[in-house]
């Protein structure tokens, strides 16, 4: 991993489809409108996109904490933008300031927190939790 700037940005758009709807997701009786967990993986998609071009072949990051609220509703079909810019950065933690709008208002912000890792050494982890009957 080379040095993260704090300032880095990263964005993600996202075309809100049926499959991103709350009332898939959650309860068929809500209105047809952008369901929070698909906003915060936009958010997180930006977060990775800022930090991206720092991290070497073999390394990715992973989410640890996300702290947003989501504010205004998106219908479908309507598009979704999402960033992230880097407040701080502590070894190979990242923290970020996350916000969401569509072409209306804003629509969601908070923090993200990111965790630059080895991809190897993940999957050697993994391997080691016993297999599910």
């Amino acid at each position: 991993m080379r040095p993260i700037p704090v300032g880095a940005r990263g964005s993600f758009t996202l075309r809100v489809r049926p499959e991103h709807l709350a009332s898939r997701f959650k309860d068929p009786m809500l209105p047809n409108v952008l369901a929070t967990p698909v906003m915060i993986l936009a958010m997180e998609n930006a977060a990775l996109d800022a930090i991206r071009g720092f991290l070497d072949a073999g390394e990715t990051a992973v989410g640890t904490a996300v702290d947003v609220r989501h504010l205004a509703a998106t219908p479908a079909g309507h598009e979704i933008r999402a960033e992230a810019e880097v407040t701080k950065v502590e070894g190979r933690r990242v923290e970020f300031t996350v916000s969401a709008r569509d072409e209306s208002e804003e629509i969601g912000r908070g923090t993200h927190h990111r965790m630059v890792v080895d991809i190897a050494r993940v999957n050697e982890r993994l391997a080691k939790k016993p297999p599910r009957a």
